[in-house]
């Protein structure tokens, strides 16, 4: 009887332990933008003029992405000293899907640029995201091709 009793004591105590405490939850599938990126090299193609810029060299942009924002950052590295002194910075909501990533600039330090989308395709290979889309903007003359390379920090 003293087994029987400890059995189904035991076999209570089991029944009522959460063992799910101790199993990790799965994780969603996390989206492959979210995260911070820096701009490697950027390509622009406005008529019949390529402008190439390297970003590892006097200037520094990131772009951070979460779940359904970005916002990005562009500076000289000479801390405003010269005649590459720049500053620009950007942010909004955007979409994805597939491959179609749409940017809706809604602040700007250009401010003649926010309330606008910009369309891009993406892809990225390992720690590299290539986003590539037109530009363009009728009010200020703006429609251009414009290739970027990002390289993943985190």
């Amino acid at each position: 009887m003293k087994l029987i009793t400890v059995i189904l004591f035991l076999y209570i105590f089991l029944i009522s332990c959460d063992t799910k405490m101790d199993v990790e939850k799965p994780v969603g599938v996390r989206n492959p933008l979210e995260g911070t990126w820096k701009l490697i090299s950027g390509t622009i193609i406005q008529g019949g003029d390529t402008t190439n810029t390297d970003y590892t060299k006097n200037k520094s942009f990131i772009k951070i992405i979460n779940q359904n924002h970005f916002s990005f950052v562009d500076h000289d590295l000479n801390k405003g000293k010269d005649s590459l002194a720049n500053y620009t910075s950007g942010a909004g909501a955007y979409t994805f899907k597939d491959s179609t990533y749409t940017e809706h600039l809604e602040y700007c330090s250009d401010r003649a640029w926010e309330g606008n989308d910009f369309t891009f395709t993406i892809l990225i290979r390992d720690d590299t995201l290539t986003q590539t889309g037109i530009e363009k903007i009728e009010k200020l003359g703006v429609n251009r091709l414009n290739i970027e390379r990002y390289k993943r920090l985190n």
